[in-house]
């Protein structure tokens, strides 16, 4: 495995005179290994997405020091086609952040970006209280995890911040089959009609892990059903089902992993994928 990770210090610097700062998002780490080398050697880095704040944000921030913090990254690598599917997928996040209450868009133009970055920054000083005095916050960004096979692991991590006890965190997982030259899901790793038995064994997962911090699985499935993710990654070790915060915990567990050991998939998942 062969990795470089490491943001532009030209795009940072622009960055910063725009008002636009950068912005640590919270996250928490993949704990995971991979297997030896086996794909093509992916090398990689960060640059930051060319933005500034609109002029009359600029000016109402500077009076109050308290200009949005929007740190938008995209991915450079030696794989192009990587490249533009990652890309695409963090422009989408960026036009979509926030707008549960409507139909997602399907948009992923920097144009468009562009353009949700200024309504997300305008937001704040239409909803924000008067005497607020902190910032909007959001931040995606990928970097490269590693490769299992042939397959290309990326992540995206996001966070968004727009009042109250705390932000947002958001992680995906994505996986690119070097061999088929495309992205692959949950579906595309599974032998046909085994995704009962994949989710099966995910619900096993599901309860040792609840088993952990809570004898009683019965009373934790009433507030925490077990749903079936399909955030997957491949790793040394198994399959991981990756949940958002609230998704089958509270917001103090976090972003909850399952994992599934190989040895348990066998006939479920595609031999390519299983790392022996």
């Amino acid at each position: 495995m062969i990795t470089c990770s490491s943001a532009s210090q030209a795009k940072a610097k622009n960055l910063l005179q725009t008002k636009s700062l950068p912005l640590a998002a919270v996250s928490v780490l993949l704990a995971a290994s991979f297997a030896p080398a086996q794909a093509a050697n992916f090398i990689s880095e960060t640059e930051y997405f060319s933005y500034s704040l609109p002029t009359d944000v600029q000016k109402r921030c500077n009076d109050k020091n308290n200009c949005p913090n929007i740190e938008i990254q995209h991915l450079k690598s030696n794989q192009s086609w990587i490249d533009t599917l990652v890309n695409k997928r963090v422009n989408n996040l960026v036009i979509n952040h926030g707008i549960s209450d409507k139909p997602a868009s399907t948009a992923t133009s920097n144009q468009a970006t562009k353009t949700a970055l200024d309504a997300f920054s305008r937001a704040q000083f239409k909803e924000a209280p008067r005497d607020y005095k902190w910032s909007y916050e959001l931040s995606v960004t990928p970097s490269y995890v590693g490769h299992v096979n042939d397959v290309e692991l990326i992540k995206i991590d996001s966070y968004e911040f727009t009042g109250g006890a705390h932000g947002i965190p958001y992680r995906e997982n994505l996986m690119f089959d070097q061999k088929l030259k495309r992205q692959i899901k949950l579906n595309d790793i599974l032998i046909t009609g085994k995704k009962p038995k994949f989710e099966a064994q995910a619900y096993d997962a599901y309860k040792k892990w609840v088993a952990t911090f809570d004898k009683d699985l019965k009373n934790y499935e009433k507030n925490w059903p077990f749903s079936l993710s399909d955030n997957i990654m491949l790793t040394d070790k198994g399959v991981d089902l990756l949940y958002q915060p609230y998704a089958i915990a509270p917001y103090a567990s976090g972003m909850p992993t399952l994992t599934i050991p190989y040895q348990q998939l066998n006939g479920i998942i595609k031999p390519q994928y299983v790392v022996k």
